[in-house]
């Protein structure tokens, strides 16, 4: 399974056009997609310094030991799974997808997001665009039903909320601060995360307006890269049981100091497992029986 997942990043081949999105190193490209690291078993506290309710109360739990891809699933393994497979997202199928838009009425939440028709994860910010310069960002547009089927295709799945959270903690620099895994102690950018005033004025401190190229921002401690921020991702777990949705883990590009600030490993948001967004993503999980547990 690791060998077919590291072949996935194969069918789109990376041009110097993804420079143009590019500020800083970034550490992967189509020849080492598709990595994992290992994830050891052991105990942490989930819902640990809980910011909004939805997010606690915290408990201990057990977590097995699974292997985790080192970054979020790109447009070029994305590519290489519908042409394998011929695949048609939810999106292409019924009729398009959520892209967040600049406001004549910032004030007004429902303002900032629209289904687009044309908006897949072809065309990721509606018809016309492309993916040109963009193998390597982070597939968008893609709903729990198409990560699945690609996680299956790939031989893994998709991690539970649990497993999750577990790894990301694991990558935290500092184990007190949650938001460490965004932020350096001199308030410096560990993440793609949204700067400035959400959602009229986005000053790109940290070198994007939108989604990043994976591997851009150094990575956790587990050596898995943006955990936090760039976009939200799928897990298996049902929100709540009053709520039809599942939980989505990380935050995004849209996460801000002034809205949302979801950047903690404890954050969760929820979304109907048919509907998909433009800065939505998610990477695949590898079952591993055999790795050492690390004390609780």
């Amino acid at each position: 399974m690791v060998i077919a997942a590291a072949a996935l990043g194969t069918a789109v081949t990376a041009t110097s056009a993804v420079l143009l999105w590019q500020t800083q190193s970034c550490h992967f490209g189509q020849d080492n997609l598709g990595t994992f690291v290992d994830i050891p078993g052991g105990g942490f506290v989930q819902g640990d310094s809980p910011l909004y309710p939805e997010e606690g109360p915290p408990r201990k739990v057990f977590v097995s030991p699974f292997r985790l891809q080192a970054h979020e699933v790109t447009n070029s393994q994305f590519a290489a799974f519908v042409e394998a497979t011929g695949y048609v997202t939810d999106a292409e199928r019924n009729g398009g997808s959520a892209l967040f838009r600049k406001s004549d009425t910032p004030e007004v939440f429902m303002s900032w997001w629209s289904i687009d028709t044309g908006a897949t994860w072809r065309t990721p910010e509606g018809a016309g665009s492309t993916l040109d310069g963009r193998s390597l960002h982070p597939v968008v547009h893609v709903t729990l039903n198409d990560a699945r089927a690609y996680a299956d295709w790939a031989g893994g799945r998709i991690p539970t909320e649990v497993e999750w959270e577990y790894a990301a903690s694991l990558g935290l620099f500092d184990p007190m601060n949650p938001k460490s895994g965004a932020l350096r102690p001199d308030g410096t950018l560990r993440a793609n995360i949204w700067t400035g005033l959400f959602p009229t004025l986005n000053s790109r401190q940290d070198g994007y307006a939108g989604t990043a190229p994976v591997g851009c921002f150094e990575p956790g401690l587990t050596g898995a890269y943006d955990m936090i921020g760039n976009v939200w991702e799928w897990t298996e777990t049902p929100f709540s049981s009053a709520v039809p949705r599942f939980t989505i883990k990380g935050g995004s590009y849209l996460c801000s100091e002034t809205h949302c600030q979801r950047y903690h490993v404890a954050a969760r948001q929820s979304l109907e497992e048919d509907f998909s967004t433009a800065h939505i993503g998610f990477r695949i999980v590898l079952d591993a029986q055999s790795l050492p547990a690390a004390k609780p």
